[in-house]
């Protein structure tokens, strides 16, 4: 742990288990604790998607456990002006924004870090799985994964910078998740066995189409084989991210005899969009060389260190929970490419590419196009599909 005893640290409280823990353990360590409820989103939250008044409630009594103070502080405007607007532009675009990570960057680091600093804190806190660790040969920050694999966060915060880090702790980055519980457990918290919040705020459990139509006009057109074949029909692009199984109406639609990466009893999965022709085009199989891709091109980079790794040879993530990738990194524009040893699953404009050197995380940029293994031109006289959303 880095931080020293006795400074004024600023909790963000998010009614969760891990903010929980994680004030407590500061709390243990000496640490003048204050707790901040951030919400973000305050459009409907009195329906019963949005838990946020639930949720508050729930940190507000922990506050009362562990007899730290708790400030309720209001960053809807900024949220929407900062993450949602840019949400609802991606998606307009066809692409599949992650606004998680977009939320650490301008919200939970940064208008929630300000807001801190304003209180007199040294440093804040959050329940990420994740760790910092100051490297003196350098005189550098380093963003490392959470000890525990099957929670690690890092993906979510590879866009922190040098200034965001080292003012930030992440104590429960250094447990398994397990261990959180127990601690929860044993001095009483009253969420201890909360559930785990999935999805993001503004969304919560309630259908992501149901959502997006609110801001988003429908457009339907065609769903289309890769030979050009009309199976059904699609509500919009910006409804459907790639690799998707389910939702296509499509799911009676067999072809008999093997079709490449499929079979007559083969699943439909979204494999790519022609913008201009309105068209999703879908293909049979997990394994279809049009979901498998070898090289991506990725732009907005953002690096932990300040400046683009030296090292060439690193490994990726170009999704949350996917295990690291080898590949060859090379800087390009304002952006970088990656190519794969090993073809990589549904590779998804909009999503984030993260770097890896071994634990440590040194950033990332925002997936603007993938070649896959089968980018060549539809059957005679079908034309070219474009690629996905670049």
């Amino acid at each position: 742990m880095n931080a020293h005893p006795k400074q004024r640290v600023v909790v963000g409280l998010s009614g969760g288990v891990d903010s929980a823990v994680t004030a407590h353990l500061l709390k243990q360590q000496g640490h003048e604790v204050v707790g901040i409820f951030m919400k973000n989103w305050e459009d409907d939250d009195d329906s019963e998607y949005c838990s946020s008044n639930v949720d508050f409630v729930d940190a507000a009594a922990v506050a009362d456990v562990l007899g730290i103070e708790i400030e309720h502080v209001n960053f809807a405007a900024d949220y929407k002006d900062r993450v949602f607007a840019e949400f609802l532009r991606e998606y307009q675009a066809g692409r599949t924004p992650n606004p998680d990570v977009l939320c650490n960057a301008e919200i939970k680091f940064k208008a929630f870090l300000d807001h801190a600093m304003r209180l007199g804190a040294e440093k804040i806190a959050t329940g990420h799985y994740a760790r910092v660790r100051f490297d003196a040969a350098t005189g550098q920050h380093q963003l490392l994964k959470g000890l525990d694999p099957s929670k690690d966060q890092s993906y979510f915060l590879h866009r922190l910078n040098q200034a965001q880090l080292g003012r930030t702790l992440f104590p429960v980055g250094e447990l398994r998740k397990t261990e959180v519980r127990r601690i929860a457990e044993e001095i009483c918290l009253p969420n201890a066995k909360k559930k785990d919040s999935t999805g993001i705020c503004f969304i919560g459990e309630r259908p992501f189409r149901e959502f997006l139509n609110r801001y988003i006009r429908k457009e339907p057109g065609a769903i289309q084989d890769e030979r050009g074949r009309t199976l059904g029909r699609h509500e919009g692009l910006s409804f459907y991210t790639l690799g998707q199984r389910q939702g296509l109406g499509i799911g009676g639609i067999k072809e008999k005899g093997a079709q490449r990466g499929g079979g007559a009893h083969a699943p439909w999965f979204v494999a790519r969009k022609d913008l201009e022709k309105n068209v999703l085009r879908v293909v049979q199989g997990h394994e279809h060389p049009w979901l498998l891709s070898h090289r991506l091109v990725a732009e907005d980079a953002s690096w932990v260190a300040g400046s683009a790794p030296a090292a060439t040879a690193l490994a990726a993530k170009t999704r949350y929970r996917q295990t690291d990738a080898a590949c060859r990194f090379a800087r390009a524009g304002e952006g970088f490419t990656l190519c794969f040893p090993q073809p990589q699953w549904a590779v998804t404009p909009g999503q984030s590419a993260v770097l890896y050197d071994g634990e440590v995380c040194l950033g990332g940029g925002v997936i603007a196009s993938a070649q896959t293994l089968a980018d060549a031109p539809v059957r005679a006289g079908q034309g070219r599909v474009s690629e996905p959303s670049a």
